[in-house]
């Protein structure tokens, strides 16, 4: 149900695209070859890595179980290493006859599916019975037989129905009301399945990125391959802005509806559209007949500054026209928030920190920030600050060391080290300590990456206890991206190095341990860096409070020997000598 669900609603902020072109496969062999190059481990495509490969090409269509047969995919995940050595001599003079191959099956299961579905959807639409719902479940292995095939699509279709009549229990379910419903589904199976399925460049072009996420994936757990659409979705996630008019959208039975406004966009400035309206027109043209794939490249305005929309208000049959500026439109949802609780003679502030963004027109973590800290410290005395990161996955690596930095006057933030032993430090020479009270860093399982670095540094220098699930993600890799950059040719990240903090620490699998253990809301979920296909060990290096300064340059090291070193702050244990009596 992975796939499925993730188009269940789409968060829709039509960010301008990305100058990316569509990679062909002619050119899978020189950009893998590229990643390879970068990675911190992996430099040669072995037997090993290729059936990863093999893999995960066919459960990135297939994660759910509900095309493929266990006979059909066996022969690939059980190939010989003669016969794999074979195939990597293949795809290294660029032939993808291989993952053709797996194409061919995957056409296969589409085809099939599509023609269950048909039969069981008359059957359905026609029943006088009502459905009954089964579980909801989900599978770890393909099914054995056809027959089991069927029933997983059979349970899939019935909770289908039955969910959209819970959203809707006072609406006639008749033939009509449930073939609408299946008529929905199936588009959103097409969307899974029809790109397989084309024939000509877009096929090419479809199967080079769906060859290129298994390869970059056989890497390891969080090197991956963007198509330009995706890369635009990840870019617009980590500088918190787009280009756009501020409407969530989301394809239901009835059409494509606004479900949300973004706080501040231009569409919640009109004061003209609602949340429930249906969309008919975009730039005067109707949206019937459209897919919602074509709906959101129109929505993209062909580079006008403005984009007109129809709305039908619910109840009605007028058309109202909005004509909406397209802007950027900063993401203040996604930023950081701060709250103040009066204790004495003072305050204790509260900072939620849902991300390690930046980006354009002065956004980026570490200036909201210093902006938060003074606006509390407006607000009264600052007597403790709590820094809650329980749901922050992580972000830019260089806003993580300047928020950090804000509690360390001087010294090592982030030691990195690459793929071919080269070690570099990230340090603070601000010298200035923004607060030097009370601090608790609140954390959990979902705190992972740029959050791990941030709290693991606070703990090492003593500036914050950390409290909350007995330990983090467990994410401490450093990765290369191509997504921020415009003139990419092709958009991906690759793990380039591991992360330690100043003890020497790594975060990786592990995750930060808390020095009080107070158990969120994600205790009890299997959330981590090991619970993923092919993470990378930890290890260590040697501790860095006292910086080596071996990644400086002889011209510079003797300023830094006469200005930096003698002034580097030294880890304490003033708050950590409080744990007994706290926990």
């Amino acid at each position: 149900m992975r796939n499925l669900s993730r188009l269940m609603l789409c968060l829709t902020f039509f960010a301008s695209s990305l100058f990316g072109q569509d990679i062909t496969s002619r050119e899978v062999n020189e950009v893998f070859g590229e990643m390879m190059r970068l990675h911190v481990q992996h430099r040669t495509l072995t037997p090993v890595l290729l059936k990863r490969a093999y893999k995960l090409f066919l459960e990135q269509f297939d994660s759910s179980k509900i095309y493929l047969l266990e006979n059909e995919v066996v022969p690939y995940f059980e190939m010989t290493d003669g016969k794999l050595r074979k195939a990597i001599d293949r795809l290294d003079k660029g032939d993808l006859s291989d993952f053709m191959k797996l194409r061919s099956l995957v056409q296969k299961g589409a085809v099939r599916a599509r023609s269950l579905r048909a039969e069981m959807q008359k059957e359905l639409i026609l029943s006088a019975h009502d459905s009954v719902a089964s579980t909801g479940e989900s599978y770890l292995s393909f099914p054995k037989s056809e027959r089991e095939l069927r029933g997983r699509i059979h349970k899939l279709l019935v909770r289908a129905l039955l969910e959209e009549q819970k959203a809707a229990p006072a609406a006639d379910w008749n033939p009509t009301a449930r073939a609408k419903v299946f008529a929905l589904f199936e588009r959103r199976f097409q969307r899974i399945e029809v790109p397989y399925l084309e024939s000509g460049t877009r096929s090419d072009h479809f199967l080079a990125t769906q060859s290129l996420r298994a390869l970059a994936k056989c890497l390891d757990a969080h090197s991956a391959y963007f198509s330009p659409e995706e890369a635009t979705e990840m870019r617009t996630s980590l500088e918190k802005q787009f280009e756009g008019v501020g409407v969530v959208l989301r394809e239901g039975v009835e059409g494509i509806q606004v479900v949300n406004l973004v706080k501040g966009g231009p569409a919640e400035r009109s004061g003209r559209v609602q949340p429930g309206d249906l969309l008919v027109e975009v730039a005067g043209q109707p949206v019937e007949g459209l897919t919602y794939e074509q709906v959101l490249d129109a929505m993209k305005g062909r580079g006008k500054k403005e984009l007109q929309l129809g709305l039908k208000r619910r109840g009605s049959e007028e058309v109202i026209r909005v004509s909406l500026a397209r802007e950027k439109i900063a993401m203040q949802a996604d930023r950081l928030r701060i709250e103040a609780e009066p204790i004495g003679s003072g305050i204790i502030g509260r900072v939620t920190l849902p991300s390690f963004y930046e980006g354009g027109h002065l956004t980026s973590a570490e200036r909201d920030f210093r902006e938060a800290l003074k606006q509390l410290k407006k607000q009264g005395e600052l007597k403790g600050l709590v820094l809650d990161m329980r749901e922050n996955s992580g972000g830019f690596l260089s806003q993580a060391v300047k928020v950090a930095g804000l509690f360390i006057a001087r010294g090592v933030i982030v030691i990195s080290k690459y793929g071919q032993g080269e070690v570099r430090y990230l340090r603070n020479l601000d010298g200035r300590l923004f607060f030097d009270g009370p601090m608790v860093v609140l954390t959990s399982k979902a705190s992972a990456s740029a959050a791990e670095i941030v709290a693991q540094a606070l703990q090492d220098y003593g500036a914050a206890l950390v409290v909350g699930d007995e330990r983090t993600y467990g994410k401490g890799t450093i990765q290369y991206q191509t997504v921020t950059d415009q003139s990419a040719r092709a958009f991906y990240k690759v793990t380039v190095g591991r992360y330690y903090t100043a003890s020497g620490r790594s975060t990786q699998i592990d995750g930060v341990i808390a020095d009080i253990k107070i158990p969120s809301e994600f205790s009890a979920y299997n959330i981590g860096e090991r619970f993923l296909e092919y993470p990378l060990e930890n290890d260590r290096v040697p501790a860095a409070f006292v910086d080596p300064l071996t990644d400086i340059d002889g011209k510079s090291r003797s300023w830094f020997q006469r200005n930096y070193l003698p002034n580097l702050q030294k880890p304490q244990a003033r708050f950590q000598k409080m744990v007994p009596q706290l926990a």
